[in-house]
């Protein structure tokens, strides 16, 4: 399926995000229209970014990370939501403050999230060494999953039909 197939799929008219393209990975037009700013990003050496494709578990693990670091102090877990505790990089959905704006008014050690695939990282972060944290889970499971969700939330691209769904799944876009 097309770049132009894909954008198809997501009518304005239901809110859902246009969608670009950065070096061949569909994001939403927001993200591509904040790229130099996300690439800019710079990283600091004790960073920790947790790698997860959608759908995968980033919550979990953002939580189990969060307890860890708050030395399992529930009460410490609950200061904010974990959007904030752990903002994705590549956000951007003015006029909410982008991900790039809530990273860099964090105190160090800074834990933060991606969805972005490895080749599309900001450079800072291999240039300062930070640890990266990476979730797999089993394909099937995240499309399924990535299909469900898509079907409810309007921040992503409607998936459209199952069958198109997965041709479009199986073709890595």
């Amino acid at each position: 399926m097309s770049k132009e197939q894909t954008k198809a799929l997501t009518p304005e008219k239901e809110g859902r995000p246009e969608l670009g393209e950065v070096e061949g990975i569909l994001l939403s037009q927001a993200t591509c229209n904040e790229w130099q700013r996300i690439q800019s990003f710079q990283a600091r050496p004790d960073d920790l970014l947790i790698c997860t494709y959608p759908k995968a578990g980033t919550t979990w693990i953002q939580e189990i990370v969060d307890m860890i670091q708050q030395d399992g102090d529930l009460e410490k877990c609950k200061r904010a939501p974990v959007h904030r505790r752990h903002p994705f990089i590549e956000w951007a959905r003015p006029p909410q403050p982008s991900g790039v704006e809530q990273a860099e008014a964090m105190p160090s050690p800074r834990t933060l999230k991606t969805h972005l695939p490895v080749k599309l990282l900001p450079p800072s972060f291999w240039e300062q060494q930070c640890k990266f944290l990476y979730v797999a889970r089993n394909a099937k499971d995240c499309m399924v999953s990535y299909y469900h969700f898509q079907r409810m939330s309007k921040v992503v691209p409607d998936p459209g039909p199952w069958h198109e769904y997965f041709e479009v799944f199986m073709a890595g876009k």
